[in-house]
């Protein structure tokens, strides 16, 4: 098994950190896209399935839908217990695990006898996957230049979209031919596979120091996480996201098996195609940052995820898969963003940061299923819709209070400056070689302030 120091010491290897174009960044990315693509395979692999195991268990859509949000709600736990464990024994150790532990559950899952063993096993699936989303990000940052580290961290969520959408189809029509426990151990089989490439291509850690397991230290890094307002705001739009997400794509299947759809399990399954829309605009949330900037590009996030869930209303089939689309593609790039911002963010305890916003992007989807489900049962698909453009209100607040901020702080910022530095002047001749002009320095730096706040590090959702 790899380990990420070896001897566990606190060295630092003096080799240079990936970047791009080289061997071992392409291998970075593919072992991470790969345990992407694992982790979203098993972690919503009943989701499709809904509205069957209801009819075969003889359950209802509420009870049903606890096989997704328990595993998430574990995950969620477990996330930052087991970013403490990977500072100890390694980014690239603790995946391993998780990863392995996760697939010898799912391998088990198809056997449940009723929906409470199935919902048990899918609660430690949840708690094993953890230890995903709990290395990724982190181990991006410490092994990656800087500059690649929003894409990589875009690429990473890609493989996120790839799993979810290829899990959902492959049990779609495996349960259409044998029923959802064959589907189960199809989807079971597939990650098997992804972690084995996972294995196999992942490059060695350079860059990861290992720390003793000490549970103070650890309660003192959340605390300063919580307690940093960027953080807290950050944290809360994962969430949010999530909710609208997690909320649409839990109902969705009984929306389409009924009226007036009707559709099979396999055309619903199918529907999650969809999910490429995902992949491509998480892997694009970089170049999106650098034209609109952080929070231009949340703003964008979410107007798509709303203009989507409005158009989900209608009881034409095409304009609900148009609505899917757009909320598909504003989530990813709006959960991308959020959070390369966290680890932009984070100089200290950056596994327990990313950690935190995993907690937060979990707890959503949650929340997300169960209140969606209660919403579904009460009001029918307008409940959702409801929930989800309420959470999207949340998301576009926390961004106009972040771009608020910002703007006070450039101001304050230039004005110092305009204050402290020396009032020398520029001389310049007018074109007719008229009379000499002088322009305070100060009024120069601050100009150029204003002009550049965009993009710098106070950008970062503020």
């Amino acid at each position: 098994m790899p380990s990420d120091t070896g001897a566990l010491t606190p060295h630092v290897s003096a080799l240079p950190q990936h970047a791009p174009g080289e061997p071992g960044y392409r291998r970075v990315l593919l072992a991470l896209f790969a345990a992407g693509v694992a982790t979203f395979t098993l972690l919503f692999s009943t989701q499709a399935l809904l509205p069957a195991i209801s009819a075969d268990l003889g359950v209802s859509p509420g009870a049903a839908s606890w096989t997704v949000s328990a595993t998430t709600a574990a995950l969620a736990l477990a996330v930052l217990p087991l970013s403490a464990v990977s500072e100890r024994f390694g980014r690239q150790r603790t995946m391993t695990w998780s990863l392995t532990a996760a697939v010898l559950l799912g391998l088990a899952m198809p056997f449940a006898p009723d929906l409470g063993s199935l919902i048990a096993l899918r609660t430690l699936q949840g708690a094993a996957i953890a230890g995903i989303p709990a290395s990724a990000i982190a181990f991006i940052a410490e092994e990656l230049r800087a500059r690649a580290v929003i894409g990589a961290v875009g690429l990473f969520v890609a493989g996120n979209s790839i799993g979810g959408m290829a899990g959902r189809i492959i049990t779609g029509w495996t349960a259409d031919a044998w029923g959802w426990r064959a589907a189960l151990a199809t989807v079971a089989v597939l990650a098997v596979l992804c972690a084995a490439a996972f294995r196999v291509l992942l490059p060695r850690a350079r860059h990861f120091t290992a720390a003793p397991l000490a549970p103070r230290a650890l309660a003192r890094t959340v605390r300063g996480h919580l307690s940093d307002g960027l953080m807290r705001r950050l944290y809360a739009i994962g969430l949010l996201f999530m909710t609208v997400f997690g909320s649409v794509y839990t109902m969705i299947g009984y929306r389409l098996a009924g009226e007036p759809f009707g559709l099979s399990a396999g055309l619903i399954g199918s529907v999650f195609v969809i999910y490429l829309v995902g992949t491509g605009s998480s892997a694009a949330a970089g170049r999106l940052v650098a034209r609109l900037g952080r929070r231009g590009t949340l703003y964008a996030a979410a107007g798509t995820t709303a203009a989507g869930l409005l158009l989900t209303i209608g009881d034409s089939l095409a304009a609900v898969l148009a609505g899917l689309v757009l909320l598909t593609a504003g989530f990813f790039a709006g959960h991308a963003v959020a959070s390369a911002s966290v680890s932009h963010a984070a100089k200290t305890g950056k596994a327990q940061a990313s950690a935190l916003y995993q907690v937060a992007y979990y707890v959503g989807n949650s929340a997300g299923a169960t209140v969606g489900a209660v919403a579904f049962h009460a009001v029918g698909w307008n409940g959702v819709v409801v929930l989800g453009l309420t959470a999207l209100t949340g998301v576009t607040g926390i961004t106009i209070h972040a771009t608020r901020l910002a703007t006070a702080a450039t101001r304050t910022a230039a004005h110092d400056r305009a204050r402290t530095e020396p009032r020398a002047t520029v001389r310049a001749r007018t074109p007719a070689g008229g009379p000499v002009r002088g322009e305070p320095t100060g009024q120069r730096i601050g100009a150029g302030l204003a002009r550049t706040a965009e993009g710098t590090g106070a950008e970062t959702i503020r």
